[in-house]
């Protein structure tokens, strides 16, 4: 078995300890951190290492964004892509030798701009912000074309289904859920004929979130969830794909993050 996870951790360093639960407790071979916030000379690759992920590539900077790879099995070629004419850190790729029959997977790991309040690009330079960065990677990856091997996880910030919504209804005008980014999320998907891997193993029918606000103590109870976090395959993966988790308990632990872990494993 080898297994692939997303989470983002909403600040990497306060999450550390989370973070040690998480590798004790599940132990996913690759793990894709978003919104590490923190620079790259700061980040805490000796105390990740000693949780059994001695390998890792990140980009991070101060107090936003920041992403990270941290592997227990060999990282090669990293590189950092940049989108829109900024470097603002959301988007590390890396190979990934498994050392399994799946061979070297290349593994993208990706925070998209959350695209702030008013869901109209003309009036919402960050909602703007978001479409760009979603059709630039959408071309970069049909120019690329389809392939094996591949792994693109992350915080996408669009919740497609509307079963990945609390409220389908009461959500479709508000940014995560309309039908504009929906759209940009399908083109990017057919780009490189990506699968879903939460949603192949998991209906479509089935509620499924990933993140719960803050603003809602008693979050389970509440349930006013998204399914914001991905982890996407290519079509040879997603034959191997067996199980995917939602771990929803590292949303209750102390200090959590806003976002809960996605796990998906597949049969080697």
């Amino acid at each position: 078995m080898f297994s692939a996870a997303t989470w983002n951790v909403n600040s990497l360093r306060r999450r550390l300890e989370a973070l040690a639960w998480f590798a004790d407790e599940i132990a996913p071979d690759v793990i894709c951190l978003q919104e590490t916030k923190v620079i790259d000379g700061l980040f805490p690759a000796a105390a990740i290492a000693a949780m059994g992920y001695p390998h890792q590539v990140f980009t991070g900077m101060k107090a936003y964004n920041g992403v990270a790879i941290v592997s227990k099995v060999p990282l090669i070629n990293p590189e950092v892509k940049s989108w829109c004419d900024r470097d603002d850190a959301r988007h590390i790729f890396a190979g990934v030798e498994t050392g399994t029959r799946l061979g070297c997977l290349e593994v993208h790991n990706l925070y998209v701009p959350a695209g702030g309040q008013i869901a109209d690009p003309l009036k919402n330079p960050k909602f703007a912000h978001k479409l760009a960065f979603i059709t630039e990677l959408t071309h970069w990856w049909a120019a690329r074309g389809a392939g094996a091997g591949r792994i693109m996880a992350g915080d996408f910030n669009i919740a497609p289904l509307a079963a990945d919504v609390w409220s389908h209804e009461r959500l479709r005008r508000t940014i995560t859920h309309t039908e504009i980014e929906i759209i940009h999320l399908d083109a990017l998907q057919r780009s490189a004929r990506w699968i879903d891997a939460v949603r192949l193993l998991r209906p479509e029918t089935e509620p499924l979130f990933t993140w719960w606000s803050y603003r809602a103590d008693d979050w389970e109870a509440v349930n006013k969830g998204r399914r914001l976090d991905h982890l996407w395959v290519s079509e040879d993966l997603a034959r191997a794909a067996s199980e995917a988790i939602i771990f929803k308990a590292a949303r209750d632990w102390q200090l959590p993050s806003d976002h809960a872990p996605v796990i998906v494993s597949f049969s080697v």
